[in-house]
């Protein structure tokens, strides 16, 4: 039987069929009918699961084992995939061959498609655009990932929890949260990771570089996420809602954290006490209270803090900013916590009361001096003298009188003296202003000090709480 000339080539390697579009030779006819269909946009072949169409028949066999057949299973990892050729590209990662080379540089990669890929990175050329934003590619497969996040599609689901992904790769590296898997290892230290993009933005840590810049203010950083986060900060854009309440945030992990305070879950737990948070970052700040350690220290004026927050807020008190402002009066404060106190005297309110008499205020941090009083407790001693108080306050204005500092100065006269108090009462001389006089309910004694009155009223309890440590009367 006599073969037609669709089906046999001609001998010597001969390719007399050109395609009159683009000039394209074949050596068989039929390959050149199948081939004028990417000119002509006719795909014959449609699939009966999905809205695909094909040119030939071949490659929608290969399309229809993407809704679920891959007979080609990798006997190394058990990777499957739908196409032969596919296992053959991943068979290279094991053995690390890497056939194709690039001419410009020392690139190699183990499919021609990668290299055709990566040759762009060296003309600029991106041909794949985004038909909804202004996204640009190299690769078809990264603007198909990318369109996702347009339309919310996540067609990659994990089997052991209800993560989804919009990427093979995003799936690849989440399932090593479950495996516990870290194929990624520095060669400077003992970090280790799941994703190689992980490893190369921890690496800059060691090198100090910073490629990923923000291009509204000079803010640069290792890591693009980092970056992202960051232009956050100049467009607002709080993407990530809480569905209990109206919060929303720029971070995920931020909203991790928000969560948890309609859960209640405190997953952070100190292991000296009972104490536990909703926050590492509290976590560790709790923990100093146990070591001691204040690592944020004022360069100004040597004051040590256990938190980076409370050494911003001393700061202020020597840059004189006073960014928050009370709405009913002009009265500013250095923190969100001396505002909130503060407009309690509009209020009226004392939400704080002493346990053992009527006391009440409008801070914690009062409250908690008050108590010494009952107590007797003065934490705050003197390393000069051995003095003591209840207030941290009142020891840095008795160490005064021993460093003779007198940081407050009238701007009348040359009167200079060791506390506000002090020049508040001074300035009276000035205005004609009478100072509040504190009068005995005992007797006609009266004063315009309150720690003067408080040792007259001694006279009348017999108290004498000082005593010689030498002699014992």
């Amino acid at each position: 039987m006599e073969s037609s000339n669709l089906d046999v080539p001609p001998a010597g390697g001969e390719k007399p069929y050109a395609c009159d579009t683009c000039g394209h030779r074949f050596a068989l006819e039929k390959h050149l009918q199948t081939h004028a269909l990417i000119h002509s946009g006719e795909k014959s072949y449609a699939c009966d699961v999905c809205s695909h169409a094909s040119t030939t028949s071949a490659n929608l066999k290969s399309h229809m084992r993407t809704h679920g057949e891959k007979p080609h299973v990798c006997d190394i990892c058990l990777y499957s995939c739908s196409k032969l050729s596919c296992m053959n590209v991943h068979f290279r990662s094991h053995s690390a061959e890497k056939p194709y080379a690039c001419d410009k540089c020392e690139y190699k990669c183990t499919s021609s498609s990668a290299l055709q890929a990566h040759k762009l990175t060296h003309t600029g050329e991106k041909p794949y655009k985004c038909d909804t934003c202004d996204y640009r590619c190299t690769q078809l497969s990264n603007l198909k990932t990318h369109k996702r996040t347009h339309t919310g599609e996540k067609p990659y689901a994990c089997d052991k929890c209800e993560y989804k992904c919009a990427s093979s790769n995003n799936l690849k590296s989440h399932n090593r949260t479950h495996t516990g898997e870290k194929l990624y290892t520095c060669n400077m230290c003992d970090y280790s990771c799941s994703r190689m993009a992980s490893l190369e933005q921890h690496k800059h840590i060691h090198t100090g570089e910073t490629p990923y810049a923000c291009d509204t203010c000079d803010y640069r950083c290792a890591q693009l996420s980092s970056v992202k986060t960051h232009m956050r900060s100049h467009t607002g854009e709080k993407p990530y809602a809480c569905d209990t309440c109206d919060y929303r945030c720029s971070q995920l992990c931020n909203l991790k954290q928000h969560k948890r305070t309609h859960t209640g879950e405190k997953p952070y737990a100190c292991d000296t006490c009972d104490y536990s948070c909703s926050r590492m970052a509290g976590l560790k700040r709790h923990k100093r209270i146990h070591t001691g350690e204040k690592p944020y220290v004022c360069d100004i004026c040597s004051c040590s803090y256990s938190d980076l927050s409370r050494l911003k807020v001393h700061f202020r008190t020597h840059s004189g900013e006073k960014p928050y402002a009370c709405d009913k009066c002009e009265y500013k404060g250095i923190s969100s916590s001396a505002i909130q106190a503060h407009k309690r005297t509009h209020t009226g309110e004392k939400p704080y009361k002493c346990d053992t008499c009527d006391y009440r205020c409008t801070e914690l941090s009062n409250l908690k001096t008050h108590k010494r009083t009952h107590t007797g407790e003065k934490p705050y001693v003197c390393d000069i003298c051995s003095y003591s108080y209840s207030r941290l306050s009142s020891l840095k204005v008795h160490f005064r009188t021993h460093s003779g500092e007198k940081p407050y100065a009238c701007d009348k006269c040359e009167y200079k003296c060791t506390s506000s108090r002090s020049l508040k009462q001074h300035k009276g001389i000035h205005t004609g202003e009478k100072p509040h006089v504190y009068v005995c309910d005992i007797c006609s004694y009266s004063c315009s000090n309150l720690g003067y009155m408080k040792v007259h009223i001694r006279i009348h309890t017999g108290e004498k709480p000082h005593a010689c440590e030498t002699l014992q009367v």
